[in-house]
């Protein structure tokens, strides 16, 4: 895969498991992910969003390992925990980064356990995240990253308050959100998330905000109070 001074190791694992051009998202993004600027990057399903999350991962932390995260990822249940995991073992091969994920139907305490042996990138869901970091005392000042993945489902299941609380528990670090639309409430998270970011749209259609949470008014008005107090 041809991308502006990727990492050789990366480049070589992406080759061999058939990723041999980058596309359109790929791309465009690579160079300002890899800047550590916070981002908001809007695609559709299917764009390779989540491959580039494991792409610029692997990039930004290869070569070092640390006791403590490094990059802290997002996602909406189990089974992205685990599909994002897989990607990361397939590319990051030979990258010597420690990967580990965690959801709500996982053992905490073997989970924190875990953890605290020393990872590189803590895939999870906003609860089992959240729990997690407000119980085990995690030093988060080494986090470089942290991301959200497919912010829309996410946020249908009112985890605002979560994802936010687990951003203002980290001092600095980039921070990066991915969605596949761009409605009232991933605008709302991203002002109250990201400091100055790069927007990247690569939504083909305009984006139909009525569609989104019209039937729900007073429970969204009542999240973004939620989201005030904290």
């Amino acid at each position: 895969m041809k991308l502006k001074k990727i990492n050789g190791s990366l480049q070589e694992a992406l080759i061999a498991n058939g990723l041999t051009e980058a596309n359109e998202l790929q791309k465009e993004t690579f160079s300002t992910l890899k800047s550590g600027a916070d981002c908001l990057i809007i695609a559709p399903n299917g764009s390779g969003k989540t491959t580039a999350i494991v792409i610029n991962v692997i990039q930004k932390l290869a070569g070092s390992t640390e006791e403590s995260p490094r990059a802290l990822i997002v996602v909406e249940d189990k089974t992205k925990v685990l599909e994002m995991v897989a990607l990361f073992e397939r590319y990051g091969k030979n990258s010597g980064l420690e990967i580990y994920g965690v959801h709500d139907k996982g053992d905490m305490d073997y989970d924190k356990n875990y953890v605290s042996t020393g990872i590189d990138i803590l895939i999870g869901t906003p609860n089992k995240l959240n729990d997690m970091f407000s119980t085990a005392g995690y030093n988060v000042n080494r986090l470089r990253m942290l991301i959200l993945d497919d912010a829309d489902p996410i946020l249908k299941l009112r985890h605002e308050i979560k994802i936010m609380r687990i951003s203002n528990s980290i001092a600095k670090t980039q921070r990066i959100i991915f969605t596949n639309v761009l409605n009232e409430r991933i605008e709302i998270l991203a002002d109250k998330m990201l400091v100055e970011p790069f927007e990247f749209n690569f939504d083909e259609e305009e984006d139909d905000f009525e569609e989104e949470d019209t039937e729900d008014e007073t429970e969204f008005e009542e999240d973004e109070e939620g989201l005030e107090e904290e």
